[in-house]
């Protein structure tokens, strides 16, 4: 068989090599989808659909992955992920591409499998979707739900219809017809109608069936051709009906293996015409099975009990099959090679039980029953021969074994032995097992009377006292429970019967008989004597119980006497919950794998061992909460511990106190009718009913009462009512009249308001009539006035216009006058060059004779300090030779002398400094007194030369003049250059002798900022005689600002002059000051002389 895992993969084959007509069991291809990682699974496909053709197949898992499978191109596609599970599938719609999906939070959405893009998206149930029908023309599709059905339109995705039923009633399926415009809706009370689609009403509706065959209806299926409907449910029979002659024409009886139908669908045949002759059934077994429903005969079928069908989809071109396994897998069958010959698989031959009934109904006439298609040679299975070799066994054994035979070819004494070696029933296998060893008789019929009773009145309100959440586990619940008190009264009065059989009511809530005949056959068996003292607890099964707890540990039952624990506080809850409170899920069912297949007496050694196992916590208590609270919840306790106990009870118990001795044996219900059960004190039963019914009547007659005193009062209300009416339309009157007569006043008024607004308009006109007059006046006047203005701005323009020809006319003749000054100018210039090029010539030869005798200083000096090194060495050298003190007195001496000698050298040098400053001084009062004399010259000069009057006699004078003026200039420069290179030879020869006196400091600092300031002051004199340069040679300047600008300087050189001068003179005083007070010599650095 060929295997396809999607794995993790978005595309790819289906199969590496398509398998012929000799594929084993049709099957095509098996495809799994698995997840690899640390836990590895499995992910469960649900629904398949296939489109129009029928070659392409559309599949949803649990993960809401939905996969195209194009089964000629042998590829498949990821189109969508969802992220939710789906619940019904539709992949016929007009546009190919789109798909519709319904979804597990009631939803329904359309997506486009080429784009993989949402198309729309559908909302309005409450419930989930179960199936969608799409109608043939591909534009309207149909969804259903338990509570409601839905019209949709495909080209605009909006809600046409809806569909409501009440709650009781509830919607199995709603379909469109084939080839047709009926919509036919079928509901759980086994009603089906027929409606027109165009206007929605209702054409027919089918009969109910014949008696003797009544069917509750479960799932459906149409031919093609939509003559023939079929439907099926939780039976072996299956009703044929002709549509257009809305009659039941054919009953169908299943193999008996077949117990209930879960799925009908036709197969497909190209040359039928559309009126398909077979039918494929899935059953509750998993395996469908594909008869003739002319011939009633078994053609082959799909699925096995090991690897069962969940749900199946047929292709509408009846080549294939698509089936959902119960193992979550899909598999793809070959109708072609199912269907050959070879291939078949052999029916099995079936007993149909008879009735006994002699007399034959219309029923009878109409069921047929399905056979082997090939009756000349009778197949036998495998499970006919086991059958037969039981047969044969049966013949041979003792009662003993007869006993342990079960229905279904099961053995109980096997049963008990596979369980104890396991533990537990293999879950796959567990409900039918439990339905072998409870030997359930499956009355159809009288559970169908039971439920048509209706909800029993003390079961109406159940949801207030047991709040489910699920409102189907609640239904099943309230159904259950409802047909128990028909059963019997004693159900109705219980308390604690829902705690009893809401365990089996959530594990059988998809199949109510099966969970009906348990939770009876559980009281009839397994709470035997329960209802003896009916309201009270079962003493007397208390008391066994206590009497064992008593003989196996004593000391735990004194300590619960020691503390007041009674039997109903340890073992009561334990019964009347069927220890659904205190288990799991999973060891609830290990634990009911024991008591089924033990007597009935093992479900109270359970309860026992379960305290005797529980002893260590027990012993701890001393509260009687912490007991009642240790008996009502889940605790940690290993279950395998306490079978194992009750085993060991079950055996070590003695016969005297057994409960073995006063219970009965397994016995079954009875078939066809269930038994009558009176095992309770029917007195107190009907006591507590007719005073059930005293307080309904009661409560009917208060009801009445209150009702008709609700008329009355209703009555007189509307008495009341038409009394206050009354007099509300009289206030509506006299309320109508004074607003007619405020209306009149208001209207009067309003009168009067506008014909003051009419005078105050009249008044406003002629005001605004006046104001127009004023306004044309104004604008007139205004008018002239620009006209005034107009005409002196004409004047005012030609006045500027004349004014603008005479500046012109000035303005050429000041050009004419500069042109003429630019000619002076420029011989001025060229005079100046002259000038210019003289005084540079003395200026370079004064600096030449003042470098000479720098040098010859310079070079002095540096003889003068080399001698006093020479000296200085001598010195050092005595005073090494000498260590007394006379050679210190010598050197005394002679540092004396020699500072002597310096100060009498600086006498002379200020007196000849003081000397050439004289002379400076009356140099440069000569130069201010020519410069002064030379601007009177060139001030008369040009006076003279802007009359034009110059005479050549006065032009020579004025250059000889000038000439002086240069000489008188140039000595002056000298002068200053001298002055200067004194000053700073004078400072230098200063510095260096106070730098040798180095306990002197604030002198050090004096002598600092005056050779910081000397450089400055030199750089000012620079300056002085640069800008005297320029006033004396700048012949265009006004001669009484030059004069100003060469005294102002003049005064200040002279100033600075007189500060230096008393500067140094304080400094020498100072030194000989110094010198006087007979300090020893200082010592001085040796310096380096640069000539």
């Amino acid at each position: 068989m060929e295997s396809c895992d999607l794995g993790g993969r978005q595309r790819g084959p289906i199969w590496h090599r398509r398998p012929g007509l000799a594929a084993p069991r049709g099957v095509i291809v098996n495809i799994i989808h698995s997840v690899k990682g640390y836990h590895s699974k499995t992910i469960r496909f649900l629904n398949v659909a296939f489109d129009v053709s029928g070659d392409s197949l559309l599949a949803g898992d649990q993960q809401g992955n939905i996969y195209v499978f194009d089964l000629n191109g042998n590829r498949f596609n990821l189109v969508q992920r969802t992220m939710q599970a789906c619940t019904a599938l539709a992949f016929n719609l007009r546009r190919k591409t789109e798909f519709l999906v319904a979804l597990a939070d009631n939803s329904v959405k359309c997506f486009d499998t080429e784009t993989k893009e949402l198309v729309s998206w559908m909302r309005g149930h409450d419930s989930a979707v179960s199936s969608i029908s799409i109608h043939g023309s591909g534009r309207y599709a149909i969804t259903t739900s338990t509570d409601t059905a839905q019209l949709w339109d495909l080209d605009t995705f909006q809600r046409k219809r809806k569909l409501n039923v009440r709650q009781s009633v509830g919607i199995q399926k709603v379909f469109f017809l084939p080839l047709s415009n009926t919509i036919i809706s079928c509901f759980k009370d086994n009603s089906v109608f027929a409606w027109e689609f165009d206007t929605l009403h209702c054409k027919y509706r089918l009969p109910t069936p014949v008696e003797g065959s009544v069917l509750l209806y479960k799932v459906f299926a149409v031919t093609r051709d939509g003559r023939i409907f079929v439907a099926g449910g939780k039976s072996n029979h299956l009703h044929l009906w002709c549509l257009e002659s809305r009659q039941l024409i054919r009953i169908i009886q299943m193999p008996a293996k077949v117990r209930a139908v879960r799925h009908l669908e036709f197969l497909p045949d190209s040359f039928d015409g559309g009126s398909s002759q077979v039918l494929g059934v899935l059953s509750q077994d998993n395996i469908m099975r594909f008869i003739h429903i002319e011939t009633c005969k078994l053609l082959f079928d799909i699925g096995s009990h090991e690897e069962g069908i969940s749900t199946a989809a047929i292709s509408p071109n009846g080549r294939y099959i698509a089936s959902v396994m119960e193992n979550g897998s899909l598999n793809l069958y070959s109708v072609q090679a199912l269907t050959q010959e070879e291939n078949k698989p052999p029916p099995p031959t079936f007993k149909v039980v008879d009735n006994g009934s002699k007399s034959t109904t219309e029923a009878n006439k109409l069921t047929m029953r399905v056979t082997s298609g090939r009756p000349e040679h009778p197949w036998k299975s495998k499970g006919s021969k086991i059958q037969t070799r039981l047969l044969k066994l049966q013949t041979n054994t003792s009662l003993e074994n007869k006993e342990n035979e079960l229905p279904g070819g099961l053995n109980k004494k096997r049963l008990r032995a596979l369980l104890k070696g396991f533990g537990e029933y293999p879950a796959k296998y567990r409900m039918f097992v439990w339905r072998s060893l409870l030997q359930l008789p499956e009355n159809h019929l009288a559970f169908s009377s039971l439920i048509d009773k209706g909800t029993h009145s003390a079961f109406v309100n159940i949801q207030n006292e047991y709040p489910i959440k699920s409102r189907k586990l609640l239904r099943v619940l309230q159904r259950t429970l409802s047909a128990l008190a028909h059963w019997s009264a004693i159900f109705a009065e219980m308390p604690y019967i829902p705690l009893l059989a809401f365990p089996f009511v959530k594990l059988f809530q998809n199949n109510q008989l099966i969970c009906f005949e348990v939770v009876a056959t559980v009281v009839v068996n397994f709470c035997q004597h329960w209802f003896e003292y009916f309201p009270n607890p079962p003493v007397n099964v208390l008391s066994m119980m206590e009497n064992v707890l008593a003989h196996h540990d004593k000391e735990l039952l004194q300590h619960l006497i020691k503390y007041n624990v009674t039997s109903q506080v340890y073992a009561w809850p334990l019964l009347e919950t069927l220890f659904s409170e205190v288990l799991t899920r999973e060891e609830w069912l290990k634990v009911f794998d024991n008591i089924f297949s033990n007597h009935p007496s093992y479900f109270l050694m359970v309860a026992v061992a379960y305290v005797i196992c529980s002893r260590a916590p027990l012993l701890h208590c001393n509260q009687t909460a912490d007991f009642e609270y240790f008996f009502h919840h889940r605790n940690n306790l290993d279950i395998n511990v306490v079978i194992k106990e009750a085993y060991h009870l079950m055996e070590a118990t003695p016969l005297d106190i057994h409960p073995q001795r006063m219970l009965d044996d397994f016995i079954p219900l009875t078939k066809g009718q269930y038994p009558v059960f009176n095992k309770y004190p029917e007195f107190i039963v009907d006591y507590q009913t007719q005073e059930w019914e005293r307080i309904r009547q009661d409560e009917i007659e208060y009801l009445r009462e209150r009702q008709l005193a609700h008329e009355l009062e209703a009555k007189a209300q509307e008495q009341k009512a038409e009394e206050e009416a009354w007099y509300r339309k009289q206030k509506l009157f006299r309320e109508a009249e004074e607003q007619r007569r405020k209306i009149l006043l208001e209207e009067e008024e309003k009168l009067a308001k506008q014909r003051q607004r009419l005078a105050a308009v009249r008044r406003e006109l002629k005001v605004k009539e006046l104001q127009f007059l004023d306004a044309s006046r104004r604008r007139f006047l205004k008018y002239q006035q620009d006209q005034h203005q107009m005409e002196l701005k004409r004047l005012d323009d030609e006045i500027a216009r004349k004014a603008s020809m005479r500046e012109q006319e000035t303005a050429a003749a000041l050009q004419d006058v500069e042109v003429r000054r630019m000619e002076l100018e420029s011989q001025r210039q060229l005079f100046e060059q002259h000038l210019t090029k003289d005084q540079e010539a003395v200026t370079k030869e004064m600096k030449e004779k003042v470098d000479a005798h720098r040098r010859k200083v310079d070079q002095e000096d540096h003889l003068v300090q080399r001698l006093m090194e020479i000296e200085r060495e001598e010195n050092q050298k005595a005073q090494i030779v000498s260590e007394e003190n006379l050679a210190k007195a010598e050197q005394r001496c002679l540092g004396t002398n020699w500072r002597l000698q310096a100060l009498h050298k600086l006498r002379r040098d200020d007196r000849d400094r003081e000397k050439r400053y004289e002379e400076i001084a009356k140099l440069l009062h000569d130069n201010r007194v020519k410069e002064a004399e030379l601007l009177n010259a060139m001030r008369e000069a040009e006076e003279k030369k802007d009359t034009l009057n110059i005479s050549v006699a006065q032009w020579e004078e004025v250059t000889q003049k000038k000439a002086q003026l240069e000489e008188n200039q140039k000595a002056a420069a000298a002068a200053d250059e001298h002055r200067k290179q004194f000053l700073e030879d004078e400072i230098d020869e200063a510095l260096e002798l106070t730098e040798k006196l180095r306990r002197e400091d604030g002198c050090f600092e004096r002598l600092r900022d005056l050779k910081a300031r000397c450089p400055e002051r030199g750089a000012e004199l620079q300056q002085v005689s640069r800008s005297g340069n320029i006033c004396l040679n700048d012949l265009s300047a006004s001669g009484s600002s030059s004069h100003m600008s060469l005294d102002r300087r003049g005064k200040e050189l002279a100033c600075q002059e007189r500060e230096l001068m008393a500067e140094v003179r304080r400094l020498r005083e100072k030194l000989s000051t110094q010198a006087r007070a007979g300090r020893p010599p200082t010592r001085f650095q040796a310096t380096k002389w640069t000539p």
